[in-house]
């Protein structure tokens, strides 16, 4: 059985991937950044003892390091799913260079710290598995969600970098890429402090977001859907590089790479009742 070690692993997609490799049999090291927000973790771990959460911040090298190191007791990581992460709703022209960098400190800085803490392991023993949650937004960019979107391309073209690397080692890399699925995550979703009501952004988000939320909210995924994926692209005989999650990134994604930008924008307008945003001419 294997060494798993999963970061954001208190809810969503983190909490459930836990449950699914712990009831395969399988070592979880479950991450988690905040006492406060650990006890749907916790209460998994009561009921599977083989899930053991473990404080891990990954903006936090020493807590990555601590963690690392308390996964390691157990034995060699076989499994790291890198899956902390959370958005910033914010217009580009109004990002503040501090929560750009909080934004990528933990999508992109904090998958590299946990890489680097884990991966020299693997290439000893040439075997092992890292599995990085990007987003449906790592091929597509919606408006007031570049930043997120841009960590999620990040992230894509590092795991793309780490598959050619560490292939010669043995190590299998592959990114799972979620559409809108009912989780906590968006409703975590952070407003930069400078997009307020005094934002010229500001009236033309409202009606974005009013246009999208029927389509939110109808959102009928199942969670599970990711969890299992992510499982999958760790064990199976038969590995793939990306897996898309959700019916709307499986549409999306290829729509996106068939169509050209101008296209595709007015289509997803079109989809929001937002033809009018049109192109200027």
């Amino acid at each position: 059985m294997s060494n798993v070690l999963i970061t954001g692993a208190n809810s969503g997609f983190g909490l459930l991937t836990a449950r699914k490799f712990a009831e395969a049999g399988h070592t979880v090291h479950a991450g988690y950044r905040a006492e406060s927000r650990a006890g749907d973790l916790r209460a998994l771990a009561r009921e599977l003892p083989l899930v053991r959460p473990v404080q891990l911040d990954v903006t936090d090298q020493s807590l990555v390091d601590s963690a690392v190191a308390e996964a390691c007791a157990a034995g060699p990581i076989d499994v790291l799913v890198n899956n902390a992460g959370f958005e910033v709703s914010c217009p580009v022209d109004a990002l503040s260079d501090e929560v750009l960098q909080r934004q990528f400190d933990t999508n992109v800085f904090g998958v590299v710290r946990m890489i680097r803490a884990v991966a020299p392991g693997m290439r000893e023993r040439k075997q092992g598995a890292i599995i990085n949650l990007s987003s449906i937004v790592g091929w597509l960019t919606v408006p007031y969600g570049a930043a997120y979107a841009a960590t999620k391309h990040a992230v894509e073209s590092l795991s793309e970098g780490l598959w050619y690397e560490l292939a010669p080692f043995g190590i299998r890399i592959a990114v799972v890429e979620p559409g809108v699925f009912p989780t906590p995550f968006h409703s975590n979703v952070v407003t930069a402090t400078e997009f307020d009501e005094n934002s010229p952004h500001w009236a033309n988000a409202e009606r974005y977001r009013g246009a999208m939320r029927p389509t939110m909210d109808g959102v009928k995924s199942d969670p599970q859907e990711v969890a299992d994926l992510v499982f999958e692209a760790a064990t199976t005989a038969t590995p793939k590089f990306r897996y898309a999650a959700g019916a709307d990134a499986r549409a999306f994604i290829p729509a996106y790479k068939s169509m050209e930008f101008e296209a595709f924008s007015q289509a997803l307008l079109t989809r929001g009742g937002l033809a009018d945003w049109a192109a200027p001419a």
